[in-house]
This record gives C-alpha cells, structure tokens and sequence, in this order.
C-alpha cells in the first residue's frame, strides 16, 4: 500500500520556459539586440547544445565537458560550469549573456507547474500522503515552489546538490523515505527519467513515469496517479 510519494522536479512537476523565452529574457536583462534572424539562429545554437537547465538534453556534447556533464548535479559550482561550458559552445561568448541566461533558469519566472501538479498534490494532502521532491538540481529550487503557491504542499526537499549524490544512486531515494519516515516499498517514485529515476527501484520503491514535454502538451499526465493510488 502506498504511503507517501516522491516526485522529480523539472519535466514531472513543473517545466522550464522555452528556450526562445528564456533567450529573449536573458537579452532583455543585459540590453542586447538580436535581429530576428540571428534571433532564431541563437536559440536552435542552444537548443541543440542543450544549455538550458531543465530543457532538451544536449545533441552534441563537447568532449571536454563529458565528465563535468555527469556530474554537474553534485555542487552548484559544477551545475553552473557544464551549462556554461554548453552555452559557450553554443557560441555566446559574452561573459555578461552567458552569467544572465544561467542565471533566469533561477528565477521562479522561469517555471510553470503542469496543468495538474497543484490539484494532484492537494489531493495526496487530503489523503494524508506526504510528498517529497527528490531533484538532481544545482541551486535550490524551494523559492519556485513558494512562488507557485506549491511549497505547502511539499513536506521535504531532496536535492542532490545539498547532500552531493546524484540519482540515479538509492542513497538519494533512502534519504527521501527517511525523512517522510516511511518504508521505500511504501513510497511511489514519480518522475520522467527511466534512468535517473527508475534508480529507485534498487530500494524497492514502485516507480510510474510521465513524459517530459511542454505544459501545454501535458494537461494531465499526473491525474492517473490518484486512480494507482486507490480510493480517496
């Protein structure tokens, strides 16, 4: 019977603006001008590299930020670094940009929660099920759960920057069951990333997946877990 639920961040709970969105803003803070041409050149450049945080994975992967790439959840130091290794590549070479675009993925501004996300949470809260965030995150995404009203509806945060482990590594996952104090096979892992997030597993923890797409494309990918989860 499940207990408690773990949810992943970005692509589960809410989603990053695009990249388009998150380009226009970064310029608009720094006052740089970009004809529409070299506009829209810009933003596939950084799609393709994948240097926004939370957006497509990259498609092509300097080879000297390979290992930094695998480990950029560790410490903030390292997060910053490889996504500005990658907005580099991408060919913004102005310190100011590069620091202004890593900085908005910060902002709450940036993130929108999934059509679902807040009815889903507070039905898990009406059922008396605790919910933990469990991110591979550089910074500490908190600030955006405040800002979208979601933070009352969380009861722990477990970021991979704060204790240096990544998932899919099960300590992350025990570290969540801990402090919802809860057996892993009692808690449900949710997220979008077989990989990362299937680590649960190892602990025996149930698993379900969402897709990972745009919010407009997912009205309500989350919904179905209250139907798993049995009557209310």
């Amino acid at each position: 019977m499940i207990k408690g639920v773990m949810f992943d961040f970005s692509g589960t709970l809410l989603r990053v603006e695009s990249t388009e969105e998150w380009l226009a803003a970064a310029l608009a803070e720094t006052g740089t001008r970009l004809a529409e041409e070299e506009f829209g050149e810009t933003a596939r450049r950084l799609t393709e590299y994948g240097a926004l945080p939370g957006g497509l994975s990259p498609r092509h992967m300097p080879t000297h930020l390979e290992t930094l790439w695998d480990q950029r959840d560790i410490t903030p130091e390292q997060h910053r670094a490889a996504y500005g290794g990658l907005t580099r590549a991408a060919g913004i070479t102005d310190p100011e940009l590069v620091q202004a675009l890593y900085d908005r993925h910060m902002t709450p501004a940036a993130w929108r929660p999934y059509p679902d996300t807040e009815p889903t949470l507070r039905a898990l809260r009406r059922r008396g099920l605790p919910v933990a965030v469990v991110s591979n995150i550089g910074w500490d995404l908190r600030p955006v759960f405040r800002t979208h009203g979601l933070d009352e509806l969380v009861d722990a945060y477990v970021l991979s920057f704060e204790l240096g482990i990544q998932k899919p590594d099960p300590v992350i996952f025990r570290t969540a069951c801990d402090r919802l104090g809860l057996a892993p096979a009692d808690v449900l892992m949710v997220g979008d990333s077989r990989e990362a997030d299937g680590g649960a597993r190892a602990l025996g923890c149930p698993v379900h997946f969402v897709d990972h797409l745009p919010v407009d494309q997912r009205p309500g990918g989350l919904t179905p877990l209250l139907d798993l989860l049995g009557p209310a």
